[in-house]
């Protein structure tokens, strides 16, 4: 296995060369931080969704929001099609 990764250009000081220990090692540093950075946000500052929508910005983040999604839908709906008439062309 190690071979093929090597080959691949993903043998070097990666995950795969850790003993137990190791991975155990980043697998808590994984789940703490996201903890931590939780515990380091204070009360008194106010959200960012209140803010946003305090200035009247948050419409502007919904815009993008559902603008990139519908590009999204988009570009899956026509994949779609294209994927649906090279299935055909390939049962005749």
């Amino acid at each position: 296995m190690k071979n093929r990764l090597r080959n691949w250009g993903l043998g070097g000081l990666g995950a795969w060369e850790l003993g137990f220990a190791g991975r155990a090692g980043l697998l808590v540093l994984a789940l703490l931080l996201p903890v931590l950075q939780a515990a380091a946000q204070t009360p008194d500052q106010p959200e960012m969704a209140d803010a946003l929508r305090g200035s009247g910005k948050i419409y502007v983040v919904v815009a993008v929001i559902a603008v990139v999604l519908a590009g999204l839908l988009f570009f899956l709906i026509s994949l779609d099609r294209k994927l649906t008439r090279l299935e055909k062309e390939l049962e005749e």
